[in-house]
């Protein structure tokens, strides 16, 4: 099976804008039609509470026209056109949508950052994990957010194996990002923040590209918009990351990035496994 993870950077403007990104972002999504997965995981839709209106369903149709979609958005009393996730999935398959709480601090759980698709013999679950924010000033609710999304996790994989993928808004380790030394206490490389996240491998978890590739250095997900020569110089982080339950990891064929051409910010991420 394949599937891909893409944090979109809104969904609205991919699909209407008439922006030179937007085109990028349109080239993108024709790439990740003609990749035929089973599963696309789309964050940081930013629809509104209702969802999408015609128009956008519509397009989104037009790239998509063989699978059916759930999604959740940002709802008050937290921010609206905030956050938001989607996932695409084909049309044959056996699938329930949950959109798990799970006790975070508030308004977290209302700002539509996780889907859990339940399979017959796997859960696929998609998140978009909170950023600690400017300044670090979300840092204390996002440790939070890291230990209960962990649980969450584990007692999914209790029940059945899990593949989690999303824009998990941390560089893991060094090898992560490509300038450690002057980002020591930047949002998304703090020690609490990788701590967090080798918490969660730590509970029966892998990443599925450090297990494919190793210790492969300058292979990123991100790059900074506001620097426009971030992705030309390669000075980028590793923050997108596909995660499968310890007990199928040797069941992994590929896991590797998407290229998205000019486009900075994300890039779409892969996962194909023998299940």
């Amino acid at each position: 099976m394949k599937f891909i993870s893409w944090n979109i950077d809104s969904l609205n403007a991919a699909l209407t804008s008439a922006s030179a990104r937007a085109q990028l972002s349109r080239n993108v999504l024709e790439t990740l039609a003609g990749q035929d997965a089973q599963i696309i995981a789309i964050q940081e839709t930013k629809l509104p509470a209702k969802g999408m209106n015609k128009k956008q369903l519509a397009a989104l149709q037009e790239y998509f026209p063989d699978y059916d979609y759930a999604w959740v958005s940002s709802r008050e009393p937290a921010r609206k056109g905030y956050a938001g996730t989607m996932a695409l999935y084909k049309k044959d398959l056996q699938i329930k949508a949950e959109y798990p709480s799970i006790g975070a601090p508030e308004p977290m759980d209302l700002e539509g950052r996780m889907i859990t698709l339940d399979l017959p013999e796997f859960y696929f679950n998609l998140v978009y994990t909170p950023n600690a924010g400017d300044g670090l000033k979300r840092l204390g609710e996002r440790q939070v957010w890291d230990e209960k999304y962990a649980r969450y996790l584990h007692d999914l994989d209790q029940v059945k194996p899990v593949i989690s993928c999303g824009d998990y808004n941390v560089a893991h380790k060094e090898i992560d990002l490509a300038h450690p030394e002057s980002n020591r206490r930047s949002p998304g490389f703090t020690d609490e923040e990788r701590e967090g996240f080798t918490r969660l491998l730590d509970t029966g978890f892998t990443d599925s590209f450090r297990h494919v590739h190793g210790d492969v250095p300058g292979v990123y997900s991100w790059w900074a918009q506001r620097v426009k020569t971030s992705k030309i110089n390669n000075s980028g982080w590793r923050i997108d990351y596909f995660l499968v339950s310890d007990r199928i990891k040797d069941k992994i064929i590929r896991s590797e990035m998407i290229d998205s051409g000019d486009r900075q910010d994300h890039t779409p991420i892969l996962l194909e496994i023998d299940l």
